[in-house]
């Protein structure tokens, strides 16, 4: 197969509306071709004018380990052109920023997930893109965790930068057909295009969006394989929380929770007992780790590993968003008194609980807490958003879903 950078190299008829144009590339280290080679130097080889280069959050390098931690505009020490920051000084590009190019490549791997800043991003660029008469290109890339639909919508009221829209927390969609999303729901009068993939099968095993003859290549510090990303959905809740995601060890955002006070077994106990369902589509197995940084650094935890891989995966039933929902609740459950909820300043957001500003809204918060609340009713609240989020998107599907 093919992601588009790949498909606007090889193909002039392609790279031809860029003839005579500035062209600036959104990129990041994952933001390379067939071969591992970076789209900012493949475009130069290929004759692309290429006068401006973007980092996302993490930046262009990918070297920024945590949120907020910001990266500086530079200039290219191969190329020589500027290289701006959109996690720095400001999040949307600026006006000084958008006059160095007349098309924006927009090449960033997404990981499926509401949260993951590069959705709220390529909005931003959409918006400055159709405040001054600019043309963006998305060169499509695939969603790693495919074609499934989870959690609750975000509120009105509750958009932030990892709330671009009112979308469920696992989107089901490229970032090219989210762009198309955009455009539709925010009403955008810009240049928008999308480099679609050739060949992308988000339904078809092992990979289930992600290509087995693709190499998978961080797209951010703590994204480090595949079941990172098909388990994101549901661990990134865990940033909200005082127990540990994993940070500060070799395989983060791939644990339900670590604590030094919890005991795993007697939360994968109740788990069981609350909602078994909820549990299928990967194996979970307790095991112990001491992070190096980050929350209970240099203390060991009891956690609960995540494997969604291999013969333990199934595709049709791993639901990440209820499981990591799912194992809250046990916490609480069986320590009702337990401080779970982190209070802390959650990207730039300094008045709503983490937790809550995570999920566009206080209900699954509210339904953890709440010791009358059934898996019944979470799933009345998420299932709505979910059908209804499927019907709005299904006519922007650049790869047909198999419904």
């Amino acid at each position: 197969m093919q992601f588009g950078i790949d498909r606007l190299l090889a193909d002039p008829d392609l790279r031809k509306p860029l003839e005579g144009r500035r062209v600036a590339l959104v990129a990041h280290p994952a933001s390379v071709t067939a071969d591992l080679t970076h789209s900012l130097d493949a475009l130069n080889a290929a004759g692309v004018n290429v006068t401006s280069a973007f980092g996302p959050q993490h930046g262009l390098k990918g070297d920024k380990q945590d949120n907020m931690v910001e990266t500086a505009d530079e200039t290219d020490p191969v190329h020589g052109i500027p290289v701006f920051s959109l996690y720095g000084e400001v999040r949307r590009p600026s006006q000084a920023m958008m006059d160095t190019a007349d098309v924006f490549l927009f090449d960033l791997q997404d990981l499926g997930c509401r949260i993951y800043t590069f959705v709220t991003t390529l909005l931003y660029m959409l918006e400055a893109a159709a405040a001054s008469g600019k043309s963006v290109w998305v060169l499509d890339r695939p969603n790693p965790a495919g074609r499934p639909i989870e959690g609750t919508s975000l509120l009105p009221g509750h958009e932030s930068f990892v709330g671009a829209g009112p979308m469920p927390m696992r989107h089901g969609l490229t970032l090219g057909e989210m762009g198309h999303w955009f455009v539709r729901h925010f009403d955008l009068d810009v240049d928008y295009r999308v480099i679609a993939m050739e060949g992308w099968d988000p339904e078809t095993g092992p990979g289930f969006g992600w290509p087995e003859d693709r190499i998978w290549i961080n797209p951010s510090p703590n994204a480090a394989n595949l079941n990172m990303a098909r388990a994101y959905a549901g661990t990134v809740m865990i940033e909200g929380a005082t127990v540990s995601e994993g940070r500060g060890t070799t395989r983060p955002l791939e644990v339900l929770f670590g604590a030094p006070d919890i005991d795993a077994e007697a939360v994968l106990t109740r788990m069981r007992e609350i909602a078994p369902a909820w549990m299928e589509g990967a194996a979970l197995r307790p095991c112990f780790f001491e992070p190096t940084f980050h929350k209970h650094a240099g203390t060991l935890c009891s956690a609960l590993m995540v494997h969604a891989e291999g013969g333990f995966y199934d595709h049709a039933s791993f639901r990440p968003w209820r499981l990591q929902a799912l194992a809250f609740k046990a916490i609480r459950d069986l320590a009702p008194d337990y401080p779970l909820w982190r209070d802390f300043p959650y990207e730039y957001e300094f008045e709503r609980l983490a937790i809550d500003v995570i999920n566009g809204g206080p209900a699954l918060r509210e339904w953890v807490d709440n010791p009358a609340a059934t898996p019944a009713d979470l799933d009345a609240l998420a299932g709505a958003d979910e059908a209804a989020w499927r019907a709005t998107t299904a006519d922007l599907l650049l790869y047909p879903r198999a419904d």
